[in-house]
């Protein structure tokens, strides 16, 4: 039986990434493989979503984050002292465990793992855009840091990315680049909205990739033109709350603010359409999420997921150019028309099962039983006569 080791920085969040992450590694679990998880930062944390009892799960604790504890002068050899930890670890657990293929979903994990990994193939997934760096326009010490990761690439053995457009950056570092889409969480209780509430719903951090200061403008010119329609936004964590909720709050129209819940099927039921206004997105499970409950999207066309998740004018809109003026009209044109909001609705539904667990998954199953096979052949290549 083939044997992964996935090595994450924590399983703690009840967001996106932990819930795909998870029903991953279940789908895997029951399909042949042996999989261990790693974290590196869990602390004293419980997992985050539940996973298969064979799943044999270990915590590092490093916890990385607490060098900031440090002042600046003790910081760098607080780093170098856990990165020795985090190497011992590692060596300990592939000595212990002896995986066949290592997973990792962090650049920062990348060097490490390549250094006590000797010959056993190492896939580097990605869960956010090659260009994160650009994207959130960081500094230029922490986009060195980044090119400096990136570097690395091209001694593993497949980088997954998520959508095609991401793929092709990524190819500017290695030419192992594999597009897989993320399994979602599609909504299989048989119950659909009717598209009848007056009201739509966002679901995001409180971010600048997210972007609600464009939610707030569009949501304004929406208001103004249909006023007894409600706007449900449950915010997630992120570095703009505090900035964001006094404005949000005093805001009024129409715009109710929630808190994230593990129970949000309910939510898409209660609702007519969903937005999102995301300046970059390397995928949205949120999208195929609420077309799998009958909800037709409006977001803006930002790199890459968007476009490969809507159909313009099929499922949703896709609004170009960061228009918010375009953005506000196709939500008031959904809002005027409610057998276009049911018939996209129901398109949405038909199209969100291409990222089904068993749509996607035997694409994971083949991309590691290849780079296993690759391994053996090289070992029979090698031996000894």
């Amino acid at each position: 039986m083939k044997k992964i080791l996935y090595v994450v920085d924590t399983f703690t969040i009840l967001g996106g990434i932990e819930r795909v992450l998870g029903d991953k590694l279940n789908w895997l679990a029951q399909h042949g493989f042996r999989i261990a998880l790693m974290t590196v930062n869990q602390g004293g944390h419980a997992v985050a979503f539940p996973l298969c009892e064979d799943i044999d799960i270990c915590h590092a604790d490093i916890l990385f984050h607490r060098k900031y504890q440090y002042p600046l002068w003790r910081r760098a050899l607080k780093e170098r002292s856990m990165q020795r930890n985090f190497r011992k670890a590692l060596e300990q657990k592939i000595g212990a465990y002896s995986p066949d293929v290592i997973v990792l979903t962090r650049t920062a994990y990348v060097k490490t793992v390549l250094r006590v990994c000797g010959d056993i193939p190492v896939v580097f997934e990605s869960h956010n855009s090659c260009l994160y760096y650009q994207f959130e326009q960081l500094g230029m010490v922490e986009r060195l840091r980044y090119l400096y990761r990136y570097h690395q690439m091209k001694s593993v053995a497949a980088v997954v990315s998520l959508t095609k457009g991401d793929a092709a950056v990524w190819r500017r570092w290695t030419p192992n680049v594999v597009t897989i889409p993320n399994v979602v969480n599609l909504n299989t209780t048989g119950c659909y909205s009717d598209c009848s509430a007056k009201s739509v719903i966002f679901i995001g951090r409180y971010s600048r990739q997210k972007d609600i200061h464009s939610l707030m403008k569009i949501w304004q010119m929406v208001h103004r033109r249909h006023p007894d329609w409600t706007l449900n936004l449950f915010g997630d964590y992120g570095d703009q709350r505090d900035q964001l909720m006094p404005d949000l709050t005093k805001m009024g129209a129409g715009v109710v603010i929630h808190e994230p819940t593990q129970a949000i099927g309910v939510q898409y039921l209660q609702n007519s359409m969903l937005l999102l206004t995301s300046l970059y997105e390397p995928f949205g499970l949120v999208m195929p999420e609420a077309m799998s409950y009958g909800l037709p999207v409006v977001a803006f066309d930002c790199p890459y997921g968007p476009a490969n998740i809507i159909t313009d004018g099929v499922d949703g809109f896709l609004i170009k150019d960061r228009n918010v003026e375009d953005f506000a009209d196709k939500v008031c044109r959904l809002i005027d028309d409610e057998p276009l909001r049911r018939t996209m609705g129901q398109a949405g539904i038909k199209s969100a099962q291409r990222f089904a667990a068993d749509e996607i998954m035997p694409r994971w199953k083949n991309l590691l039983e290849t780079l296993y096979n690759n391994v053996k052949k090289c070992e029979k290549v090698m031996r000894p006569i």
